[in-house]
């Protein structure tokens, strides 16, 4: 027993060395000084999605979605059988202690035996053992339970990436509900209009005072507005249908929303570039996946060296049942094993191999997330810029167009023009509004979009 306790006592000194080799981060060198674009606004991505969105039905929607969406629960019990897996890798760490009690009769005949009488034998055994208790010398057990770990926390950062998709998504699907209800009204607004006018010039038509190719022209704008009045409605059912798969729950009986120009969400701040380095979960499950991939070599390299397991118990075993615990009945037995790789095949040369390729592979897949991130955030950044000058620009189309169609229909109503004239001037109004409320949407789903660029959403 003293032998024992001498080799455990080295095997814990030599615990540890770890052939895992030194990793310096990559990809820092790709990470800008700055964004392109401005980064003006009033708050950061680093709120959470109840500070960043001010619609009160848009927050239940995202709340019943974080509930019941069927694409988080599947990434949240993804995150849980790695933490078990993580747990049986953890779990070679430990010896295996078992507790065993055996008891056996025999009898053998006297027909086989010397002196032709019958033999019985009885046995009785209680003992604690340690099972093929592997001693990590060299570390190649601590390296595959460090990889295990970073697996199962690239996959909790793999949660989080679906948690803020399914965020950005159903507020997504909400913009488009609100701009599609927009676009209803308007063309509802349109369609009464056109329809009052028409019911107008028919009778102006009947007395003569229009020809028929007045009443056709306006007649010819109510089957228009009536049309694209169905198309809307139908895109409209077909996004609540999404919105439904989205939250999993029915999205009758939920708050008021607002309208697009009312603030559906808070101004954005982009903050700084090395933000991203610890905020996007698509950069963070990349850098765990190549920290696993870094530990997997520490394994690989230790696989070369010899391999030591302990086999061991300690008991007391009698003849009598009544005797197995007397003095004088104790037992123990203690089986070291070493094992030394000579000959392979290359099994270990290609494992290792085969692990360093892993590795620049995880580095490649790492450096092109933070590529990818800071193109988002800046492409994000610079459509927004844009967005913001469309918006100023389409409002004022909006104003002239409505003074024209205005100066149009008077004129028109005086006799001075035609009614192509107000048209013209009607269609190219109804333009604009819809080219409004497209552009107003365009800027809540970039501002949606680089939310979940930067990382924001947790």
């Amino acid at each position: 027993m003293k032998t024992s306790r001498l080799f455990l006592l080295t095997a814990a000194l030599f615990s540890s060395c770890s052939f895992v080799p030194t990793l310096d981060k990559p990809g820092v060198e790709v990470v800008p000084v700055s964004f392109s674009g401005h980064g003006g606004g009033s708050v950061s991505a680093s709120l959470d999605w109840r500070s960043f969105f001010t619609d009160p039905r848009l927050k239940k929607l995202v709340g019943n979605a974080l509930e019941n969406n069927r694409d988080l629960r599947v990434a949240a019990l993804n995150v849980e059988q790695s933490r078990a897996q993580y747990g049986i890798s953890r779990s070679a760490l430990f010896p295996s202690v078992d507790l065993s009690a055996t008891g056996s009769r025999r009898r053998t005949p006297g027909s086989t035996v010397s002196g032709g009488t019958a033999v019985e034998s009885r046995n009785y055994d209680v003992s604690v053992g340690v099972t093929s208790y592997e001693l990590d010398l060299f570390g190649r057990v601590r390296s595959l339970n460090q990889a295990a770990l970073e697996r199962y926390l690239a996959s909790d950062a793999a949660r989080l990436g679906v948690q803020i998709s399914l965020v950005a998504e159903v507020a997504s699907q909400y913009f488009a509900e609100r701009a599609l209800l927009e676009q209803i009204e308007l063309s509802e607004q349109t369609l009464a209009s056109v329809s009052q006018t028409y019911d107008l010039t028919k009778t102006r038509l009947n007395a003569g005072d229009v020809s028929e190719l007045d009443a056709r022209s306006v007649e010819i704008q109510v089957q228009t507005a009536k049309a694209n009045l169905a198309a809307y409605r139908q895109q409209l059912a077909v996004t609540h249908n999404a919105l439904v798969f989205l939250t999993g729950a029915s999205i009758d009986g939920l708050p008021a929303g607002r309208s697009l120009e009312q603030g559906l969400v808070a101004d954005l701040r982009s903050g700084v570039p090395s933000d991203l380095l610890v905020r996007r979960p698509d950069i963070l499950e990349s850098e765990h996946e190549l920290h696993a991939a870094n530990a997997d070599i520490g394994a690989a390299r230790a696989a070369f060296f010899p391999r030591i397991t302990l086999t061991g118990s300690a008991g007391t075993a009698s003849r009598s049942l009544g005797d197995l615990f007397q003095s004088g009945s104790s037992a123990w037995a203690f089986t070291p094993q070493i094992s030394v790789p000579i000959f392979d095949g290359g099994f270990n040369k290609a494992n290792l191999d085969a692990a360093q390729v892993r590795k620049q592979i995880e580095v490649a897949r790492y450096e092109k997330a933070i590529q990818t991130g800071f193109r988002e955030v800046s492409d994000g950044l610079v459509a927004r810029t844009g967005i913001n000058s469309q918006i100023a620009a389409i409002e004022g189309l909006v104003e002239a167009q409505q003074r024209r169609f205005d100066l149009a229909n008077a004129r028109y109503t005086q006799g001075v023009d035609s009614y192509f004239e107000v048209l013209d001037a009607h269609q190219e109004l109804y333009s604009a509004r819809q080219s409004l409320i497209q552009v107003r949407l365009a800027r809540l789903t970039n501002t949606v979009g680089l939310y979940k660029a930067l990382g924001g959403g947790w």
